[in-house]
């Protein structure tokens, strides 16, 4: 034992050289394949009679399309239309071509070459919590979300790689909705350079946000129309309804040759039947509808097919997330995603009032759903809370933890002869030894393992000197050090001063409301 002793001291002290120029670890959690088994909830004919039933829906009892517009393109594609009752009943014919002219692969191009991705079945895509009215966190508390909020949830979107896109985030309520496009638009544009998000709130607000974006980026017409270099995400009103501003922003997308992800959502019991088949074949017929009106309009538009669907609480009506039920949907959309063959946009999410085991619960549980079902774009992944009327820090950075470690997972294990290690650590260490000096050790100590922002690994008696600090409160820690500490990319001054031209010019000239 104490010869032992002394060969391994020899053998640290013989490495600490090269301990000490040990490389550091880096990761890159930006172009990630999903490499889970993927998991049925109905056999291959139930889902082609949903298919068939959801194409039966839209032809035989049709949807309800509010813009005239877009009632025209259903019109012009053969749709059979009521004018008086605004209903548009949507051949077979019409929704097939749509689906065969829909990109199977979308590049986004981000603000860095190094931040751009594919969107495509198998491929896989974070977002953070978004479109929260409210805002909270340990110190402030629960408020209406701010400027102020906006911009720090975006500083943690992009600190955290495993966030490929910029979310709607939160709504910035003491900024006038004629200008908050122009604030959340220069954010991003000078604040990441990941994937943006602009809403679709009227053709001027959405005509200034690309204009801004290609202002700021470089892009001619041309450029910008070649490629994705944005999205917006388009709900439908369930049941089988589609309103103005939805209908224009898929037609204002598509013309322009951005991305829309459409999104029913679809809350068993009340806005969609109360059993999963009935519920996902409801809100397969409303994404075929949006979809089929972008082919419409431009055939080729990159789309992203989506749902976004739960159960309620039975004996409240609240939404419940994270739930069974919640999982089988979002292994039902899979399959019928994976039978158009398109991309696809599933969700996680809570409806916990704070950060507590329920949201942690809830959140991960449906996370599960949707890297089971082989989710493209997975939306509220990280700091959603209350059903979605909440975004919360701490929530944000205990969230982004998990998804770190499941982007490790998207890596793989390795298992050649260096892993293996016969002559680096197999033979080097004797029996009832201990590895923490062999060679394969010292090579890789620094680089072999997940290294976590939050989790807290001392033992109880390390825990308690230093405070006794649970993960809520560490997470406040967290942030609010990537907030402080934050730098934002290199972003071209003159590109730049351009942009705050513009924004000047158009808010002088009271700016755009939110109409269609």
């Amino acid at each position: 034992m104490i010869g032992q002793t002394s060969e391994r001291g020899r053998r640290r002290r013989g490495r600490s050289a090269e301990a000490a120029s040990a490389p550091s670890r880096d990761v890159n959690y930006r172009q990630l394949k999903n490499p889970f088994p993927l998991m049925e909830v109905f056999p291959a004919d139930q889902i082609a009679d949903m298919h068939e039933t959801a194409l039966r829906t839209l032809q035989e009892l049709g949807v309800k399309c509010l813009l005239p517009e877009a009632r025209r393109l259903f019109a012009k594609a053969g749709a059979r239309v009521d004018e008086d009752t605004e209903m548009v009943f949507i051949g077979r014919d019409i929704v097939e071509a749509a689906v065969a002219s829909a990109p199977k692969s979308i590049a986004c191009h981000a603000g860095a070459r190094h931040r751009d991705f594919t969107l495509e079945l198998g491929s896989l895509v974070f977002q953070p919590g978004a479109g929260a009215p409210n805002a909270t966190d340990l110190e402030r508390g629960r408020r209406p979300a701010t400027g102020q909020d906006y911009l720090e949830f975006l500083k943690l979107t992009h600190h955290f790689d495993v966030f490929q896109m910029i979310s709607p985030q939160v709504e910035p309520q003491d900024v006038p909705t004629n200008l908050r496009h122009y604030f959340t638009t220069q954010a991003q544009m000078e604040l990441t350079d990941k994937f943006p998000f602009f809403f679709s709130r009227g053709t001027p607000q959405v005509m200034d946000c690309f204009e801004m974006l290609s202002i700021a980026r470089g892009l001619s017409d041309d450029e910008f129309q070649a490629g994705a270099h944005c999205y917006t995400i388009i709900n439908t009103n369930s049941p089988r309804t589609l309103d103005i501003p939805m209908a224009q922003g898929l037609i204002d997308f598509a013309r322009n040759g951005q991305m829309s992800i459409i999104t029913p959502f679809t809350l068993m019991g009340a806005m969609a039947p109360i059993t999963v088949a009935g519920a996902i074949t409801l809100s397969h017929a409303e994404a075929l509808a949006a979809l089929t009106l972008t082919q419409l309009t431009k055939p080729g538009a990159p789309v992203c097919y989506g749902t976004f669907t739960s159960n309620v609480d039975m004996k409240s009506g609240a939404p419940a997330f994270g739930t069974p039920s919640h999982f089988q949907a979002s292994l039902a959309a899979g399959q019928l995603a994976r039978h158009l063959g398109l991309p696809w946009r599933s969700a996680a999410g809570s409806a916990s009032n704070i950060n507590d085991v329920q949201a942690a619960n809830e959140n991960q549980f449906g996370l599960w759903g949707c890297l089971m079902a082989g989710a493209t774009v997975i939306i509220h992944s990280a700091g959603w809370l209350e059903g979605g009327l909440t975004v919360s820090f701490e929530k944000m950075i205990c969230d982004a933890e998990v998804l770190n470690m499941v982007a490790e997972l998207c890596a793989g294990a390795q298992a050649g002869k260096a892993e293996i290690g016969f002559d680096t650590a197999l033979s080097e260490v004797k029996p009832s030894g201990h590895f923490f000096a062999s060679s394969q050790t010292m090579e890789r100590y620094n680089t072999e393992f997940y290294e976590p922002h939050l989790h807290d690994y001392a033992n109880f008696g390390t825990w308690t000197e230093r405070g006794s600090v649970d993960a809520n409160h560490r997470a406040t820690r967290v942030w609010k050090g990537i907030v402080n500490d934050f730098k934002a990319p290199p972003t071209d001054s003159d590109r730049i001063g351009a942009l705050h031209e513009f924004i000047a010019r158009r808010t002088a000239e009271g700016g755009a409301p939110p109409e269609s």
